[in-house]
């Protein structure tokens, strides 16, 4: 069975204090809504998401589902080990989808990838879709960005 990790960075926000009460723009509102209908046509069943405290990580996982769990593990101060720890990675078992924010999302890919910090790069409202099988062989299933959908 093994796991998969989805890494889905927010959609695009508008600017302004408090950040962790952001919205969501119109077209970060499009972008969300774009990335949920793929999603949803490519989950397996039984997925679940996690999401930072963050509104607009909660509005862009708003657009998958209204079943979600809030972390603090997952907030804008995260560390890309506390991210991998709260989402069951990489020995968790099932889909475990993660809203969170960049810079933290680049590096935990490449942490889980490489085990070693990456300064990678997710642009706003794309995933980067890992999977780990029973075996420990790791696969990158899917990097899309909300713009190519």
């Amino acid at each position: 069975m093994g796991m998969n990790l989805i890494l889905w960075r927010h959609a695009d926000a508008e600017d302004g204090i408090p950040d962790e009460h952001r919205r969501l723009t119109a077209k970060g509102q499009k972008q969300a809504k774009k990335m949920a209908t793929w999603l949803e046509a490519h989950l397996p069943a039984g997925w679940r998401v996690m999401v930072s405290p963050a509104t607009r990580t909660c509005e862009t996982a708003g657009a998958l589902t209204a079943d979600f769990v809030i972390d603090s593990a997952l907030s804008t101060s995260a560390t890309p080990q506390g991210l991998l720890k709260a989402a069951g990675w990489p020995d968790g078992r099932g889909t475990v989808v993660v809203v969170g924010h960049q810079p933290t999302l680049g590096a935990a890919a490449g942490l889980a990838l490489t085990g070693v910090i990456q300064p990678w790069n997710v642009k706003k409202g794309s995933i980067w879709w890992l999977s780990r099988d029973d075996e420990g062989g790791m696969t990158v299933r899917a990097v899309l960005a909300p713009g190519i959908l």
